[in-house]
C-alpha cells in the first residue's frame, strides 16, 4: 500500500504529497472538538503557514509591495518549470531521451541564474548578500526544497550533469544561490542521503508513492525501516532494478543486519 487509507482520506484520494491535517476548533475556540479537516499541495501550506503565523514570528514575504511582487514573480514564471525539470530528468527511463532532459534542467537553472541578476543583489551592490534582497526569504523557501530534493539528479544522472552549473561562470548566481539556501539553518531538516534513499523509486519511473514493477514496498513507505537503517541504492537508474530486500526496505531484513553488525568483531 504506497498510502495509509487516512492520508488517502485526507487528501480526497490524491497520492501527491504534502498534506497537512488540522483540528477543528470547539465553540469556545479550543482546538478540541475531535474534527479535522486537511489543506493540501505545497505553496498552499506555506500561505496558510505564513498567514496563521502573522502575528507571531517575523514574516518570511517580503512587506514591500514591489519586493513581494518580484518574489512572487519568480515563483510564478520560474519555479513550476524548473520543478518539472528535475522531475521529468529523474522519471524518465529511457537513456536516449536523457540528453534533451539534462539540457532542458540546465536551461532552468539558467532561468535562475538570469533572474538573480536582474532583480536581485549581484557584484555591483555595496551591501551584496547570496539572497535574492537581503535575507533567506520568500524566493528561498519555495525553491530550497527544491534544491535538495535534486540532489538525486547527480546521483542517479551521473555527477558530470551538475558540472556546468559548478563550473560555468553562466550560472555563477545561481550557483551561489543555491548553495547559500542549502547551507541555511532553516533547511536543515533533510540530508542528502535521506533524499537518495527516499527517492528511489523515482529514479525507476515511479512517483508518489507508486511501486516499480516487481516491488511490494514504496521507499516512501512510512512501514519500511527508516531511511538510516537502509543501504545507499544503486546508482545505476537505466539496469536492473534493486529489489525490496537490496534496499533495505523489509523489517526482517534490517532486523538481521542489526544482529549481524552487533556479532561482527
Amino acid at each position: 500500500k504506497p498510502r495509509d487509507p487516512h492520508i488517502l482520506k485526507l487528501s480526497g484520494g490524491t497520492t501527491a504529497l504534502p498534506v497537512m491535517e488540522l483540528l477543528e476548533a470547539n465553540d469556545q475556540g479550543d482546538a478540541c472538538s475531535g474534527k479535522t479537516k486537511a489543506l493540501k499541495e505545497s505553496m498552499v501550506l506555506m500561505d496558510f503557514i505564513e498567514d496563521h503565523f502573522h502575528d507571531t514570528a517575523p514574516p518570511v514575504r517580503r512587506q514591500d509591495p514591489y519586493e513581494r511582487a518580484v518574489e512572487n514573480l519568480m515563483v510564478a514564471t520560474i519555479e513550476p518549470s524548473f520543478v518539472a525539470s528535475g522531475y521529468r530528468l529523474v522519471l524518465n527511463q529511457d537513456p536516449d531521451k536523457k540528453k534533451s532532459l539534462v539540457q532542458k534542467y540546465l536551461e532552468e537553472h539558467k532561468k535562475i541564474n538570469d533572474f538573480l541578476l536582474e532583480y536581485g543583489t549581484n557584484a555591483s551592490d555595496n551591501n551584496k548578500t547570496p539572497w535574492l534582497f537581503d535575507r533567506f526569504g520568500w524566493a528561498e523557501a519555495v525553491f530550497t526544497s527544491f534544491f535538495q530534493r535534486f540532489w538525486f539528479v547527480p546521483y542517479y544522472e551521473g555527477d558530470e550533469v551538475d558540472l556546468p552549473i559548478q563550473n560555468d561562470p553562466a550560472y555563477a548566481r545561481v550557483k551561489e544561490w543555491r548553495k547559500a539556501c542549502m547551507e541555511h539553518p532553516a533547511a536543515q531538516q533533510v540530508c542528502h542521503d535521506q533524499i537518495i534513499k527516499l527517492y528511489y523509486d523515482y529514479s525507476r519511473g515511479a512517483g508518489n508513492g507508486a511501486l516499480p514493477e516487481g516491488r511490494k514496498v514504496s521507499s516512501f513507505s512510512f512501514d519500511a525501516p527508516d531511511w538510516s537503517e537502509r543501504p545507499m541504492p544503486p546508482r545505476d537508474k537505466y539496469g536492473n532494478g534493486a529489489t525490496d530486500e537490496e534496499l533495505g526496505l523489509l523489517e526482517e531484513n534490517t532486523c538481521s543486519q542489526r544482529k549481524k553488525q552487533k556479532t561482527t568483531p
